[in-house]
């Protein structure tokens, strides 16, 4: 039970703490960072606990009695935390922002969370009568076990059937029955639970119950105080849940704006508008560029965007058939219920199929060609979004277009592009797309239109042909006139944009500094596609764009950091100076602490390194799982789009493997104090990492969704089962040397916690986005190969 709740309720504060933080990947591992750390002090309270108590279940009643407030209470004051912050709307919250607010939120939870795994161990231990730690082993599995449960459960049910106030309510309740269970069947030891821990346990059971019929108004007021805070000129509408994320419909006057797990999606006109046209101008601008391109368009196909008006816009032309993919049909259903009818009206039009899937994968499945591909999806502030701005994506793109056909795909920018961040974002759109076309052109100032193609003749940038085009087609609209080409490819400024996006990036420290000014006189687009043959390469490293080295959605947050707080600009762009070389001082600084460690056991007769080299072997454990951990998420939502739902799936599918390893030692293994054979798991996890960081990039180009999802789901268990096998050795190798179970099971499970927050953080902040996502792995590898060299050293003075 304690497994099921832990797990539940780490996948609720998940969700809700993306939402706080605008949903952005680079926050979980922060996230997960503090629910480690936190739960690592708790096992140490809880150890502290265990050694000075022999009556354990009414230290459980009243842990399990305070866990169950502190769940509902702890929600509530998720959905109101960003008030506590000095940051205006739309701003994202700093990385100490982000840092703080997962610790204030989580440590109640997680302390006590951690303080349950020494108590049950030592009430296992003390059941069997048994001196040694196999009562952790065995609460380690069964916490694991829970853990599947809780995964799959909140995967396939809870997420679909509760709000979370009910889940949280419900698994709090859940404890509270457990503990009462257990002190109903008793262990046979003697240790009642007594009168008021009960009465206790059975008042907060009713006062639940009783709780859990309003759940429905307080997850509503919840939501309509986080809201206050996010867009407090808005007015919440509805919130919707589904797979993809948290849906919400706000709404301003007659504008009406909608927002995925906190992030803007779109804005459009109310119902009450007659004839949309603010609302539509960015959108109209984008489709009527887009098909004023193509001599004679006649199958499009567009990814997002269908909802504020580029639909419309691209039906305005003579077009035969719109193939548009809408990702999430909860997300249609809340435009079909709050938007204009004259928006919605295109989606009924016979020349439009409508298709709700990720779009990648549909390009996959497809072997339809289209003359223009229209992307119209918001910026890649984060993983998910920046699969559409991927060197991958592009080329599924070019394989997909007709002969003469072109990609078309925007993102904001600034006058001048003088900023560092927007320069390094849009110049990585740039150089990527360049990969996989022949012939790259950005048009526009506030917002980049980049058209890409194969074909040198199709890309034209001379307003008064494309003109002429959309006066003969008879194209009507009221956000756009033709006069508008004009505007968009003023020769000056047109030269300007292509001449600082085509040079930036051209040397190796090119994304720590500013892009040059363009010179007075400036070559026209053509001249430039030309004269860049002879210019120094693109920095590949720090400016292509890829689904495993996803730059571009760091330099997104950089560049949303930049408009919105300096601070956290600072911050970010500080990251971008480590260096991978960097990873050597600490394995140096092990290795030689290990061997001053056996100089000073040799001439003590102690054995201070091997408690050393056992502590290093489960830090680097818990940190290299972690890294492989977020490496397999990333490249997991790179193949299928999200995670939002799948990540207790994930999680559980982890947890299964850690059993079965934990399993396996407590009952295969005799000799688990060994050194030798800790070293070698060591070993054999360093070569799995090394190994993952070798297939990841083979795995995406596997055939077929179910051998995609069973590569992801081998590698995952695979590593949990080399976590599983290494925890009994490592507690035991410590039980041997102090001859304290409770203090050799609270110190593993701390440690392995400690290595695990550090290796969240490090891989989800820096590694991933900025080195890459097989860089985790072989940060992973290194990590564990120092342990290993740490275990060996030990090894040789005392088999000597």
């Amino acid at each position: 039970m304690m497994g099921l709740v832990s797990q539940i309720a780490q996948v609720v504060m998940l969700r809700e703490l993306l939402m706080l933080f605008h949903g952005n990947e680079l926050t979980i591992g922060i996230i997960l960072a503090a629910w480690m750390a936190c739960v690592g002090v708790g096992s140490a309270i809880g150890t502290m606990v265990a050694e000075r108590t022999e009556r354990i279940l009414p230290v459980m009643a009243l842990n399990a009695s305070l866990l169950l407030p502190v769940l509902v209470i702890g929600l509530l004051v998720t959905r109101g935390l960003r008030g506590l912050f000095d940051v205006v709307p739309g701003a994202y919250l700093t990385l100490n922002d982000i840092t703080l607010a997962s610790f204030l939120i989580l440590a109640p939870t997680c302390l006590l969370i951690g303080m349950q795994f020494v108590l049950l161990a030592k009430l296992w231990r003390r059941h069997d009568r048994s001196e040694d730690t196999s009562g952790a082993g065995k609460t380690y599995i069964g916490e694991a076990l829970g853990n599947i449960m809780g995964g799959a459960a909140f995967t396939l049910a809870l997420v679909h059937l509760l709000n979370p106030f009910q889940t949280v309510l419900a698994i709090g309740a859940l404890v509270v029955l457990a503990v009462i269970w257990a002190a109903r069947r008793g262990p046979g030891n003697g240790d009642p639970l007594g009168p008021w821990p009960g009465r206790l346990m059975w008042l907060l059971l009713v006062a639940a119950a009783s709780t859990f019929a309003w759940a429905s108004q307080i997850d509503d007021f919840g939501h309509r105080l986080q809201w206050s805070q996010i867009a407090p000129e808005h007015e919440l509408v509805e919130v919707r849940q589904s797979k993809h994320g948290n849906i919400a419909v706000a709404r301003m006057d007659d504008q009406v704006t909608f927002f995925r797990s906190g992030h803007l999606m779109f804005s459009a006109a109310g119902p009450e508008t007659a004839q949309p046209q603010l609302e539509e101008q960015d959108a109209a601008i984008l489709a009527h560029l887009a098909l004023g391109q193509h001599p004679a368009p006649e199958r499009v196909l567009l990814i997002g965007g269908g909802f504020r008006g580029t639909l419309s816009e691209i039906l305005a032309h003579p077009v035969t058939r719109v193939d548009y993919v809408e990702l999430d049909p909860v997300l249609t259903q809340a435009a079909r219920d709050h938007l204009a009818p004259a928006t919605l009206a295109a989606l009924d039009s016979p020349r439009v199929r409508l298709i709700h899937d990720d779009a990648r994968r549909f390009l996959r499945r497809s072997e339809a060609q289209w003359d223009v591909i229209l992307v119209d999806v918001p910026d890649p502030n984060t993983a998910v979004l920046n699969r559409y701005y991927t060197l991958e994506f592009f080329d599924q793109a070019s394989q997909r277009l007709a002969s003469g056909g072109l990609l078309v795909i925007g993102a904001v920018s600034t006058p001048g592009l003088r900023g560092q961040a927007v320069a390094n974002r849009n110049a990585s759109i740039l150089h990527t797309l360049e990969q996989s076309f022949r012939v790259v052109v950005p048009v526009g100032e506030r917002f980049l239109i980049y058209l890409a193609t194969q074909d040198e003749s199709v890309i034209s940038t001379d307003p008064h042909l494309l003109r002429q085009r959309h006066i003969d087609r008879g194209v009507q609209s009221i956000a756009f006139s033709p006069a508008h080409f004009h505007l968009l490819l003023e020769p000056g400024q047109l030269h300007r944009v292509n001449w600082v996006l085509r040079q930036h990036g051209r040397s190796p420290d090119g994304h720590l500094g500013r892009p040059e000014a363009a010179p007075l006189r400036v070559p026209s687009v053509i001249e430039q596609l030309r004269l860049q043959e002879s210019w120094a390469p693109v920095h590949q490293a720090t400016f292509i764009n890829s689904d495993f080295r996803p730059i571009g959605y760091f330099y997104s947050l950089l560049f949303w950091s930049d408009l919105t707080r300096s601070d956290q600009t600072r911050q970010l762009a500080r990251l971008m100076e480590i260096r991978a070389e960097w990873i050597l001082a600490p394995v140096v600084v092990v290795l030689g602490l290990m061997l001053l460690l056996r100089l000073i056991g040799q001439r003590r007769k102690s054995a201070p390194d091997r408690s050393f080299a056992v502590g290093i072997a489960v830090f680097t454990t818990g940190m290299a799982t972690m890294a492989m951990q977020i490496a397999l998420l990333f490249a997991f939502q790179s193949q299928y789009g999200f995670i939002y739902e799948m990540i207790g799936l994930i999680i559980a599918l982890f947890m299964a493997g850690l059993a079965t390893g934990t399993l396996i030692a407590q009952t295969r293994i005799r000799q688990r104090a060994s050194l030798r054979l800790l070293a070698w798991v060591q070993a054999g996890i360093a070569l799995f990492a090394l190994g993952i960081a070798w297939m990841l990039p083979l795995g995406s180009q596997l055939p077929g969704e179910a051998a995609t999802f069973s590569f992801f789901a081998g590698l995952t268990f695979v590593s949990g089962l080399l976590n599983g096998i290494d925890f009994p050795l490592a507690t035991e190798s410590f039980r041997a040397h102090n001859r304290r179970a409770e203090r050799s099971a609270g110190l593993v499970y701390g440690i392995e916690l400690a290595g695990a927050c550090i290796g969240a953080a490090l891989a989800s902040v820096v590694v991933a986005p900025i080195m890459g996502i097989v860089a985790c792995c072989l940060l992973a590898a290194i990590a564990n190969a120092t342990a290993w060299a740490a275990l060996m050293i030990a090894r040789r003075r005392h088999a000597a």
